[in-house]
Parts: structure tokens; sequence; C-alpha cells
């Protein structure tokens, strides 16, 4: 359906026509002004009476619709489809996700093949993201420092891209995680919304930031804020050496206390994702989460026409000065 958000404008319709009577003409008791080469103006059409042609008619209904085009774009024309249900469960969701120096270990495996943390963890919140029906969505990235990568939308494809688009060591090499919780706290304290979620994802333990777990946690309970903490990293991996292969812990550095103490306090859970399957295993929970019934939404999709009115107007402006250097051409003949 085609509708103006201003439509108030067009009240300026008239407005040549107001100024075409209302202004004074101008009278010849002035000197003259000498015009060179008139009869060739006259061959070409243009008579010394002030008489109207046939091609200034022409003209001046030309630029009679070029003003109703420039109105009408003025007027922000729009076209609106039929209202569309928006599913929506009433929950803010806020995914953490550590992309600190260590998330590069390659302790995961992704389709038979050997790739860092944040590789398996891109592959499977994607699909979990897609998942997520009725929830608005944001993204918190920290290493260092912690920073919003992604506001609360319902825009999934969007917050799958800018989280693939992430990179190891953008937010520094340390880990935050007190600041990735209180980021969360601050973007969500304010949420009209009767669940507020988040799902913390690391590697390590706090190093960085200004704010400790446990001042964070404190905060986040506060707002209400339920906190599903997940440890990453295999639990050991063969590391060649130089007399063999030798058995190692490449997540001995996880403070999985630290993150059982989040979970447990704010009246979330801790999941543990030792390879790519325990992630896996973990969210499709994480997806059971019961939704908080809410009132049913709509969304009456809608585009922007003014650019019609106004490439319109653009091609007439065009044949009119293509016309007058065609007649001045003539003139000069």
């Amino acid at each position: 359906m085609l509708s103006f958000d201003w439509p108030l404008v067009f009240i300026l319709l008239p407005l040549p026509l107001l100024f075409y009577w209302l202004l004074p003409n101008q009278s010849g008791t002035e000197a003259a002004l000498r015009v060179p080469q008139l009869d060739q103006w006259l061959a070409a059409g243009i008579s010394t009476n002030g008489s109207t042609t046939a091609a200034s008619i022409i003209k001046a209904l030309l630029l009679i619709i070029i003003w109703g085009l420039l109105v009408s774009a003025a007027a922000r024309p729009m076209w609106r489809g039929e209202p569309v249900p928006q599913p929506t469960s009433g929950r803010d969701l806020m995914l953490a996700v550590d992309i600190s120096g260590s998330m590069k270990q390659k302790d995961m495996v992704l389709d038979n093949k050997a790739v860092n943390r944040l590789q398996a963890v891109k592959s499977v919140i994607s699909k979990f993201v897609e998942r997520r029906s009725g929830d608005r969505m944001g993204l918190i990235l920290f290493g260092t420092n912690a920073y919003l990568h992604v506001p609360l939308t319902f825009d999934k494809q969007t917050l799958t891209t800018l989280l693939n688009e992430a990179q190891i060591g953008f937010a520094g090499e340390k880990t935050a995680i007190g600041d990735g919780i209180g980021m969360a706290v601050k973007r969500l304290k304010s949420s009209q919304s009767n669940s507020r979620v988040l799902i913390l994802l690391t590697d390590g333990s706090n190093t960085a930031g200004s704010l400790t777990p446990e001042q964070a946690t404190k905060l986040a309970k506060k707002v209400k804020l339920k906190v599903y903490s997940i440890g990453i990293g295999a639990e050991e991996m063969m590391v060649p050496g130089f007399f063999g292969s030798r058995r190692v812990n490449p997540s001995r550095d996880m403070d999985e206390s630290a993150l059982k103490k989040i979970a447990i306090a704010t009246g979330g859970r801790y999941f543990r994702a030792a390879n790519t399957q325990d992630l896996e295993t973990i969210y499709d929970l994480l997806d059971e989460l019961e939704p908080v019934k809410h009132e049913a939404k709509t969304v009456r999709p809608q585009k922007s026409l003014a650019y019609l009115p106004l490439s319109i107007a653009l091609g007439l402006s065009f044949l009119i000065a293509l016309a007058n250097g065609t007649n001045n051409i003539r003139g000069r003949r």
C-alpha cells in the first residue's frame, strides 16, 4: 500500500503559481537590452512580443511536472506491505565471547580437522543463533578489553556475520571476564524484558579489566541477569617433543571454580566443553530454555519510494537542458 509520511508537504504544490500571480511584472519603461543575432532567434521560433509558442508551453508543463515530482519526493512516499507476525519470547539474550590470545589453541576438531577454539565457537554459535526464535540477541567480545560488537537485535543474520568476522587478539591478548559480564549488565539493566540471559564463553581466567568476576556477579544479580558460563578447551592433547609425544592439559589455566560460582550465584548453570560435540550439546540444552510468554508483535515491511519521483524529475531536467542547448546552437548558426 502506497502512503506518504509527510502529506502536508503537498500544500506547497501551488507555490509557483502564487509567485507568478503575486510578484509584479517587469514593465518595459527602462532601456531595452540589445540582443545580438535577433534574426537567428526569430528564425528559431522565439517571438519578440512575448507570445507563447508550443515549445514554451511544453517547457512550462515539464517544469510543473518536475515541481510536482519534487514535492512528492519531499512528502516521503513509502510502500508498506501487509503486517507480518514477529515471533517474540520476551527474552533478551546476550552472548559474551572470549577472543583473547589463548583462543588460538588448536585443540578442537571440526569436520575431522583440527581448528582453534574460536573457529569451533563460531561454527556452533552460528547454528545456535539461527535456531533462536523470538529472542533479541546481542554480542559482546572481550580480551584485555570488552566491547559491544552487536547491540540487541532480532537480525540474526547480521549478528552471525559480525561474529564470523571477529578475530583473535582484536580486543587484546589477556582475558577480562569481569568486564565482559559488566558490559552485559550495562546493556541489559534498562531492558524491559522479563528475562535477561548472558551466555559467557571463555577458555581462561580473569587476568585483566577493571571488574573482578565477583564484583561483576554482584552487579548481574542486582539486575536479575542469569549467566550461563561455558568453559571451552580440551582436557588433554598430545604434544610432540624431543623424546617423543607427551600428554598435556591445554586448559590448565581455566578458572572453572570462578565460572561455576558466577553461574550458580545468578541462577544459571556452568557447562564444560572439551570438544565441538560438547559445545553442540550445551547449545541444544540452552535451546530448551522455557520462553517467557509475551504479547505478539507484528512488523509491516516498508520501502522508501522517494527515488522514483526524484529520478523522473532528474530525467526531465536533462531533457529541458538538452532542448535549451539545442536552441542556443541553432541561434548561433
